[in-house]
């Protein structure tokens, strides 16, 4: 009897309607095209994954720039170290081939996409 006695509360409690729980989905991080402003922060790294091999590099001091080419436009990147000495573009330039300036988000869609 006292076994039945311990175990009814045991027993009732699982017999309790439990809320449901929905498991958590991730959620996809959506890919946009960085425009020249996001292109701010970017390492020497993330610059040739996005872009490729650079056509130019010059290094001056602690400094680098970066500069991408394509039929259309130019795009210089310059880099200086952060607080952890990692490099990083503070700096977007863009212009056609003549030297004009150019529309950054523009010239950042033709490098992205050399058709």
């Amino acid at each position: 009897m006292r076994r039945l006695v311990i175990a009814l509360p045991l027993l009732l409690s699982a017999c309790l309607a439990r809320p449901a729980v929905e498991p958590q989905v991730a959620q996809p991080v959506p890919t946009t095209r960085p425009g020249a402003g996001q292109l701010i922060g970017f390492t020497t790294s993330d610059l040739v994954a996005h872009f490729g091999s650079p056509a130019l590099q010059v290094r001056e001091g602690t400094s680098l720039k970066l500069q991408f080419r394509g039929k259309l436009c130019v795009l210089d990147a310059y880099l200086y170290p952060a607080q952890n000495s990692m490099l990083r573009v503070t700096y977007v330039d863009t212009r056609t081939k003549t030297g004009a300036d150019t529309d950054q988000a523009a010239c950042i869609s033709a490098l992205e996409n050399p058709s």
